[in-house]
């Protein structure tokens, strides 16, 4: 098959976006990426799509259907799984980004994106693995000592340990401030962890030697500044030489709607199921715990896990999704059904689904979600390369700014849309697409997890309402709002025609009044500086603020379209005005709602719900 017609992801969009939209080949430039070319950044991308395709794909069905199971006190999870986990390995896509000195490529976060979302697409539930073992390590690299970088981070990046999260709680979800565990400060400076975790992806397997825990535990007083972040392996010893076990036990296994090939456990810390002794030999309760930098500063540190698991949360749904699209588009342009309105003849023969405006409106919503998806995801990891890299201090503050406001639409936006245009997909093949011959139905269960992964959607709105908008004075939100103007100002002069749709400038001039009812609307919400009154409707801030940052990133593509007429060209044009005259005016009762500052929510009567 040539690359180009893959079912997996469309090449051609994720290539338009890399080189002609983001420009990326301008990072080689910087000193971090000198060393790279187009060359580089394709013979990543070919890399990814080969192994994708031919060892995460085949048993990516397998995997759903045949869940990770516990079998006298075992996880055992199917074969296929360690064989496409240690070539992602071998190929170096682990430590792709990180340091040369650390073994790594310094590939830009921009280009790992596109990779890793081939492996999302092709199987989300083994490639997980990766995604949490890669974040952990980037995590201790960034925050730990050097003597717990040198032990943890080479074996995690060499694939032969695999990494965890350890947030939730039995009871507590997302209430952070409100988590139980607890870590005790030993004489010989380690601590000892004592707690139930739940929720925990890749908790108890296999797949490797060791398995690297990240556990938030509570060293001080209430509340999250009592927390602190540790390193509680499964085993004590060094690579090659686990010695002891920790005491750290599984408790069940949770079984999910989707991700079923991930095993998603409930673990105990310190329950005596494996104790370990302290230097003299004396049992002593808990499970060895080391401490990662600061005590108190652990949800901190957390944090830089949380958020880039969150873009690649936001990619992972916009890679379901086109997908999803990819699978829709072809069965709709092969499916005879029907006739057109105007055939009164029924002896005419059947024309494809693609001729028939319903189903064209749900391709397009599909379309126009997924590349929007795409976008955001994206963009915001090319942000994430020039606040690491840029040239001067001051592009790399910019950067960093945009990351911070832009991550929850990143997240949500995706995870929410992309969604939706799983079940398009569903809906274009009707029964069929219910059914379990067709990977859609899979696909759908798969992402509906993601608007509950790494902070749920109403989270994220109080994120995006509550913490980014007001940061620094609103520097932030000040910057995208400029950011997206001067889009929309290059996009007037450019004054391309949207195939007979609307030019170009007229798109630019209904994105930009929604732009300017965003402003005023932030600015009434915060007027009285009462946040439970602000708060009320956060989640529909969210969705109407990611609607117009999609929007805009749109429309900035049409910018690297100058010039061009060819089949790409028009479709992208295409689904640009669809997006701007179809699908953005649904922001405008939200505003409506919020700048009424409707409390609807808030007085609601509990015991009437």
């Amino acid at each position: 098959m040539d690359r180009n017609e893959s079912l997996v992801l469309d090449r051609t969009e994720l290539d338009f976006c890399l080189y002609d939209w983001l420009k990326i080949e301008s990072l080689t430039q910087l000193e971090r990426y000198r060393d790279h070319s187009r060359e580089t950044f394709d013979g990543m991308l070919d890399l990814s799509q080969q192994l994708a395709e031919e060892l995460f794909l085949p048993h990516n069905r397998e995997a759903d259907l045949n869940e990770p199971t516990l079998v006298e006190g075992r996880v055992r999870i199917i074969d296929a799984v360690k064989p496409a986990l240690d070539a992602y390995a071998e190929a170096g896509f682990l430590s792709a980004t990180m340091d040369e000195a650390d073994g790594g490529f310094q590939l830009p976060h921009v280009v790992y994106r596109v990779a890793f979302m081939w492996f999302q697409a092709a199987n989300l539930s083994t490639i997980s693995y990766a995604m949490l073992t890669v974040a952990a390590a980037h995590l201790i690299h960034e925050h730990a000592s050097s003597e717990l970088v040198e032990k943890y981070v080479p074996p995690m990046l060499d694939g032969r340990w695999y990494g965890t999260m350890n947030l939730s709680e039995p009871g507590i979800g997302s209430s952070l401030g409100d988590l139980k565990t607890s870590a005790v400060r030993q004489p010989d400076g380690t601590y000892r962890v004592r707690g139930d975790k739940m929720w925990i992806s890749g908790g108890e397997h296999d797949l490797s030697e060791n398995i690297v825990h990240l556990v938030l535990a509570r060293t001080g007083g209430p509340g999250t500044k009592g927390l602190s972040l540790f390193v509680v392996p499964k085993w004590l010893g060094e690579p090659g030489e686990l010695g002891e076990r920790n005491d750290v036990s599984l408790v069940g296994l949770n079984h999910k709607m989707g991700y079923r090939g991930t095993v998603n456990t409930a673990l105990s810390y310190g329950s005596g199921t494996h104790p370990v002794g302290d230097a003299a030999g004396n049992a002593t309760p808990g499970a060895v715990g080391y401490l990662i930098g600061d005590e108190g500063e652990g949800l901190r540190y957390m944090f830089l896990m949380m958020n880039e698991a969150r873009i690649a949360v936001g990619a992972s749904a916009a890679a379901l999704g086109m997908s999803s699209f990819l699978h829709a588009r072809k069965y709709a342009r092969e499916r005879l059904q029907g006739r057109e309105l105007s055939a009164k003849d029924p002896s005419l023969p059947q024309v494809p689904l693609t001729r028939h405006p319903d189903v064209r409106r749900m391709l397009m919503l599909m379309k126009a979600y997924t590349e929007g998806g795409a976008a955001v995801s994206l963009y915001t990891a090319k942000l994430l390369d020039e606040s690491e890299s840029a040239a001067t201090e001051a592009e790399r503050a910019a950067a960093d700014l945009l990351i911070d406001i832009i991550t929850p639409v990143a997240k949500s936006w995706p995870s929410q849309w992309c969604l939706v245009a799983n079940d398009l997909a569903i809906q274009v093949l009707g029964g069929s697409g219910y059914t379990r011959d067709f990977p859609l139905e899979q696909f759908y269960r798969d992402n509906r997890l993601n608007p509950i992964h790494e902070g749920t959607h109403g989270i994220q709105g109080l994120d995006l309402l509550g913490r980014k908008v007001r940061m620094h004075d609103g520097a932030a939100f000040t910057a995208l709002l400029a950011r997206i103007r001067e889009t929309l100002a290059r996009v007037r002069e450019g004054g391309a025609n949207a195939d007979g749709a609307l030019a170009d400038g007229a798109l630019a001039d209904l994105v930009a009044a929604r732009v300017d009812t965003l402003e005023s609307v932030t600015a009434t919400l915060w007027a009285e500086g009462n946040a439970e009154q602000a708060l009320a409707n956060a989640t529909t801030y969210l969705e109407a603020a990611g609607d117009v940052v999609v929007a805009w990133l749109l429309l900035d593509q049409l910018t690297a379209l100058a010039g061009r007429d060819d089949a790409f060209a028009r479709a992208k044009r295409q689904t640009v005005a669809f997006f701007v005259t179809h699908v953005l005016p649904r922001v405008d009762p939200q505003f409506a709602l919020l700048e009424s500052r409707d409390q609807t929510l808030v007085e609601l009567e509990e015991g009437l719900i």
